[in-house]
C-alpha cells in the first residue's frame, strides 16, 4: 500500500512513518521542514527508515501536492499551522496553511489521485470555548465535567456555534467541514479525527503546542516553566502509538470509517491535569522554577473526548496510560531531545 503523509516531518507524521513502515507500507512524506524540529525528525527518518520517500514542499503549493498524490492508495493529511499564538499574530498565514492547504489536498486527490482513504487530523479547538459553558466541578488537583458529560466527554455533535475559537480553531474547523463536504458532495473517502492532546516520542513541544513534551524537556534542561491559569485544566491524553493504531484501523476499515467524524483522545480513562502531569514528571526529575500567568484566550478548562463512536465503529481503544506514556516520553527525551539542544 502506497501512503502519503503530509506534515510527515512533524511529531505525529514521524510516528506514523514508524508504524506504517513496520506494517510494510510504501511511505512518502511531504513537508516543508520549516520548523527546526521537523528537520531533526527528517534526520531520524532518513537514518532509521531509508526507504521512505521525502518530498520537501509546501501544501500551499498546489502543483507540488498534485504531483505527490498520484498513485497513492491512502493520504494522511497532518500538515498544519498548529500554534494558537501564531494564528492570532498572523491569521492570513494560518488560513493559507490550514484552509488553502487542505483544499489543495482535497482537490488534488479528487482530480489526480486514486486514494481509497483520506484521513484528516482536526482538533478539539473546533468546539472553541463552548466547552467552558459545560458545568464543572473543582477538585483538589483538577477540574472535571459535572452533569451528563461527566465520565463521558465531549461528543461529535457538541455545538461549535456562537463562541470564541481563535483563528486557529476557525481555520481547522473550516478544513474539517471541507473534508466532510467532499465526502458528501464528491463521495470521497474522507475521515475526520478531532484530536485532543497527543504526545509521545519525537515530540519537542513548546508552550503553545505539545505541552507534555515541553514540560518533560524543560525539566530535563532545567529551564523555567510557565502555567497559564491555575494548572487544574484537564485534557485526555493520547500516546502516539495509539494514534498510529487508529490510523491503521481507519485505513484497513475504510468502508466503515469513511464519511465519519470521530472525537479522538485518551477518553475519560486517560485524563490528566497540568498539575498532575508536573507531579508525574517530578517523580523522575527535580522540577525547575514555575511561574503562573493569566488564562490564555479560549483555553478550555476541561476537555476530554467521548471516544465511544470510534470504539464502536473501528474497534479501537487507547492502550497507553498517562503514567506509562509520560515515562516512555521521559526516557526518549532524556536520550534524545536534551542532547539536541
Amino acid at each position: 500500500m502506497k501512503i502519503l503523509i503530509t506534515g510527515g516531518g512533524g511529531f505525529i507524521g514521524t510516528n506514523l512513518v514508524e508504524a506504517f513502515s513496520k506494517k510494510g507500507f510504501d511511505v512518502t512524506i511531504f513537508d516543508n521542514f520549516s520548523r527546526e524540529t521537523s528537520v531533526k525528525n527528517r534526520a531520524f527518518i532518513k537514518k532509521n527508515y531509508p526507504d521512505v520517500k521525502i518530498i520537501e514542499a509546501d501544501v500551499r503549493n498546489f502543483d507540488a501536492v498534485k504531483d505527490a498524490v498520484v498513485n497513492k492508495d491512502a493520504i494522511v493529511h497532518a500538515a498544519a499551522q498548529v500554534a494558537v499564538t501564531t494564528s492570532i499574530a498572523d491569521p492570513m498565514l494560518d488560513k493559507a496553511t490550514n484552509i488553502d492547504g487542505t483544499l489543495n489536498v482535497l482537490e488534488a486527490a479528487r482530480k489526480y489521485g486514486k486514494a481509497q482513504a483520506i484521513l484528516f487530523f482536526s482538533t478539539n479547538k473546533v468546539y472553541g470555548d463552548n466547552v467552558n459553558a459545560v458545568p464543572l466541578q473543582e477538585q483538589k488537583t483538577r477540574y472535571d465535567f459535572a452533569g451528563e458529560l461527566k465520565g463521558k466527554g465531549i461528543p461529535e455533535n457538541f455545538s461549535i456555534d456562537a463562541r470564541e475559537h481563535t483563528p486557529y480553531g476557525c481555520s481547522k474547523l473550516a478544513a474539517d467541514i471541507y473534508m466532510q463536504d467532499y465526502s458528501q458532495v464528491f463521495k470521497m473517502p474522507t475521515v475526520v479525527n478531532r484530536c485532543s492532546c497527543m504526545y509521545g516520542k519525537n515530540q519537542y513541544g513548546n508552550e503553545d503546542q505539545g505541552w507534555i513534551a515541553h514540560f518533560v524537556i524543560s525539566a530535563l534542561r532545567k529551564k523555567a516553566m510557565s502555567i497559564y491559569g491555575d494548572g487544574k485544566q484537564v485534557r485526555d491524553v493520547l500516546f502516539a502509538s495509539d494514534v498510529a493504531a487508529l490510523c491503521i484501523k481507519e485505513i484497513e476499515n475504510i468502508t466503515e470509517a469513511k464519511g465519519n467524524v470521530f472525537n479522538i483522545g485518551g477518553g475519560p480513562k486517560n485524563v490528566i491535569s497540568v498539575k498532575e502531569c508536573l507531579e508525574e514528571i517530578g517523580r523522575n526529575q527535580l522540577l525547575p522554577p514555575i511561574s503562573h500567568h493569566e488564562w490564555r484566550p479560549a483555553d478550555q478548562k476541561v476537555y476530554y473526548s467521548d471516544i465511544r463512536k470510534a470504539e464502536r465503529i473501528l474497534k479501537w481503544a487507547p492502550k497507553v496510560s498517562p503514567k506509562e506514556g509520560i515515562k516512555e516520553l521521559y526516557a526518549w527525551a532524556k536520550e534524545n531531545a536534551v542532547l539536541q539542544e
